[in-house]
């Protein structure tokens, strides 16, 4: 008998240690695999390039790092972000996007809505709330409530929703106060739970930006990445309206071509592409048509060039750099700016503590001083201070 509780005894132990290294390790685990710093990460910034880093206003219009455990208030050793990181980089407006599902091997030709979904493990493994178990409203609300819990813990680190808290914020920096503003936007629109009056809700919660799918077919229609290639369906439709009408930009970063040109047909909105590639430049099964994207910018609409291979081709500043050349050639200036996807599951050249890296490879590729401030944050700027609600 004192043998069999002994075992039980020891069995129990192995349980519990288990769990305890599931819940401990797990989450540091899957994001070191997941998250890298890789690649040429170009030269040490000289003298000049860092002079000029120091007066550029640097915007970046994606990155999911509310997805991952770790507190945004210290300075981690895994990851791309995190404030101390961002104060590092010089960085005033970041745009953090919430993932909610993705499908277990996802990739960029063909994923499926029904494959396993992946961030559900990831939830479980972070203690998410249990109502993110079978909601996708709830798991963004959960992400955003990190963003506001930093912002609450942090006098350099702010939430922007609004016209008014981006000037406030612009207005602190012009006098020298080391603060960052941080918007909130989906990585897809499944987020909604397939109700349109979720949008009301995550409008509430501060979300200023919604894409409209990820890696999968979703009910508002087709990813780039999907089965179908289809458009917006008839609840896509709504869904665009009703974002339309609440002042909610349009991220189209992972849509179908089609959904791109049928919301393109059906308002009159500038559109956000938040990270991506371009295919005349890197001809990848991620980046849409040149004349797709074309269309987005001469509504009016901003492109994000990402910073990992599938976007650029490889991972290097250079890549990025000729990236945002063609995309400034092609596309034009004001249409051009940086979509990282920090923290969005890639393997990157620089975190956001390096990005004068990038500043110095375009100043090394003889951009102009008007062009680095447009493409480093200017244009961002300037989207949202029209499009952000008053």
């Amino acid at each position: 008998m004192k043998i069999f509780k002994s075992a039980l005894t020891g069995i129990a132990f192995l349980a519990l240690a288990a769990l305890v290294a599931f819940f401990t390790l797990m989450p540091v685990l899957l994001e070191q695999q997941a998250n890298k710093i890789a690649g040429d990460a170009g030269s040490e910034p000289d003298a000049v390039s860092l002079a000029l880093h120091d007066t550029l206003v640097i915007a970046d219009l994606h990155a999911d790092t509310t997805l991952w455990s770790r507190s945004l208030l210290g300075h981690a050793d895994r990851g791309h972000v995190d404030i101390p990181r961002m104060l590092e980089g010089n960085i005033a407006l970041q745009m953090f996007t919430t993932v909610t599902k993705s499908p277990k091997g996802q990739n960029y030709d063909t994923n499926s809505a029904e494959s396993p979904d992946v961030i559900s493990l990831l939830a479980l493994a972070q203690r998410w709330p249990i109502e993110t178990r079978d909601s996708l409203t709830a798991r963004a609300l959960h992400q955003a409530s990190r963003l506001e819990e930093a912002a609450q813990s942090s006098e350099s680190f702010v939430l922007v929703t609004s016209k008014g808290e981006l000037a406030s914020l612009l207005a602190e920096r012009a006098r020298g106060t080391q603060i960052i503003g941080g918007l909130l936007g989906t990585e897809g629109s499944h987020a909604l739970d397939g109700k349109l009056a979720n949008i009301d809700t995550l409008y509430e919660a501060g979300f200023r930006m919604m894409s409209l799918q990820h890696f999968f077919d979703n009910k508002l229609g087709g990813s780039l990445h999907g089965l179908s290639n289809a458009g917006l369906t008839v609840f896509g439709e709504q869904a665009v309206d009703k974002m339309v009408a609440k002042g909610i930009m349009i991220d189209v970063s992972h849509s179908s071509e089609q959904v791109v040109l049928d919301v393109l047909a059906r308002t009159t909105v500038p559109l956000i592409v938040s990270h991506t590639g371009l295919k005349g430049h890197c001809d990848s099964k991620r980046n849409i048509s040149d004349n797709t994207m074309r269309l987005v910018a001469e509504r009016g609409g901003i492109i994000g060039v990402g910073f990992w291979d599938a976007a650029v081709c490889e991972e290097s500043v250079d890549a990025i750099v000729g990236a945002l050349r063609y995309g400034i050639d092609t596309f034009g200036l004001a249409h051009i700016a940086l979509g990282s996807d920090w923290d969005g599951a890639i393997t990157a050249p620089i975190d956001v503590a390096n990005i004068a890296r990038l500043t110095h490879g375009l100043v090394r590729a003889g951009f102009s001083k008007r062009e680095i401030r447009a493409v480093m944050g200017e244009n961002i700027v300037a989207f949202f201070q029209a499009h952000l609600p008053d």
